[in-house]
């Protein structure tokens, strides 16, 4: 098993989400891979509502990278899976929880933002964030 890949366990943990999604009722669509944008569409059973989910994965319980900036996190929804290959735990939080629990880090002048697992913990399997579908 290629446990150490980052593309594998990306598609593990993003695979996970759309069972757990589907599960909840949505239609769930993934979109494609490492192209800039949402990782899921998704959509309830009349069509009439719909939710852009972003997903981060990790193969144990870490900080989450978000990049130099929080301000264009994109998605109706954030979902980091940690431990994917063991005991997946599924976080679900909004943007602006993301936003606001997010760690500014600077190394060498440079910017980089973080989510620390206690910061994202307290939304372990929060599916019920989501609209009913």
């Amino acid at each position: 098993m290629m446990k150490n890949n980052a593309q594998v366990t990306g598609n593990a943990g993003l695979y996970f989400v759309c069972y757990n999604l589907s599960l909840c009722g949505w239609n769930v669509i993934p979109t494609s891979r490492n192209a800039r944008g949402v990782d899921i569409i998704a959509y309830n059973s009349d069509c009439r509502q719909t939710i852009s989910i972003q997903v981060k994965t990790l193969s144990r319980r870490n900080p989450v990278p978000l990049g130099r900036s929080v301000e264009g996190l994109m998605g109706n929804y954030w979902v980091i899976v940690t431990d994917i290959w063991n005991s997946p735990k599924a976080y679900i939080m909004k943007p602006e929880d993301v936003r606001k629990n997010a760690h500014r880090g600077e190394r060498d002048g440079r910017v980089s933002y973080w989510l620390q697992p206690k910061s994202y913990e307290g939304f372990r399997e929060n599916w019920g964030i989501l609209p009913e579908s």
